[in-house]
């Protein structure tokens, strides 16, 4: 089995959304190994977006993500699991994302497209390593 971090951001959590979007992860066959409702801190954000810093939106996204609670969780299923996220999710830009896709259907700006999933196996290993470091 494979692992993938998924964070349901704060305009997700404010939005009441955790339920559909996690639903629609589990619907795809995946399972939830592990979750917490958390505010990211900003040395956690800095870490995580650690491949932005310099950026001109480098701040906004730290911003964002610390402003309140996130669900942050790990999740499994077959070889590939990000990539399956990924598809799920859509694209960045919700105006981009394809109708049923979490995005597509539930996101109106790309300030806030309510989640992320890590973009690689490499980016789950790192993630899930700051994110949930006792997780085996």
């Amino acid at each position: 089995m494979d692992r993938t971090l998924v964070i349901v951001k704060p305009d997700g959590v404010e939005r009441r959304l955790i339920g559909e979007i996690l639903g629609r992860l589990e619907r795809r066959g995946l399972t939830i190994v592990a979750g917490d409702l958390r505010q990211i801190d900003e040395a956690t954000a800095k870490r995580h977006y650690a491949e932005h810093e310099g950026k001109p939106f480098f701040g906004d996204v730290i911003a964002f993500i610390t402003r309140s609670p996130s669900f942050v969780c790990a999740i499994e299923g077959p070889s590939g699991t990000w990539a399956i996220v990924r598809a799920a999710m859509g694209a960045t830009n919700p105006a981009d994302a394809a109708p049923g896709t979490i995005r597509g259907d539930l996101a109106t700006e790309l300030t806030e497209n309510l989640i992320h999933g890590s973009d690689s196996a490499a980016s789950a290993e790192r993630e899930l390593a700051l994110f949930f470091p006792t997780l085996r």
